[in-house]
């Protein structure tokens, strides 16, 4: 979003509720803004707009401001119907999506 920083979702720790049709956890997660740096650690990264030549993306500024409000909130996460690619392409395209799994 600016001067280093992201806005991701990341698990809390929280216990998982396992779904009953599946073993595929659902879990709690929260949004938050935190140095890029502190994030990725040692690891490597990328941007990853893969999505661009299938879908228009949102201006850039109505991205960062609903991104921002989602700062400190818990969301819904699950690893097939809301992971983080699912949070960040709603923002960015207006609709989620993830082909991760």
């Amino acid at each position: 979003v600016g001067d280093g920083y992201v806005i991701h979702v990341t698990d809390e720790g929280t216990s998982s509720i396992f779904l009953s049709s599946s073993s595929i956890s659902a879990t709690r997660a929260k949004v938050k803004k935190e140095l890029l740096k502190d994030v990725v650690k040692n690891d490597k990264w990328r941007i990853n707009n893969k999505y661009d030549r299938s879908r228009t993306p949102r201006p850039v500024k109505e991205i960062i401001r609903d991104a921002e409000q989602w700062i400190g909130e818990e969301v819904p996460y699950d690893v097939l119907k809301k992971n983080c690619e699912h949070f960040v392409t709603k923002l960015r395209y207006g609709k989620g999506v993830s082909e991760q799994v």
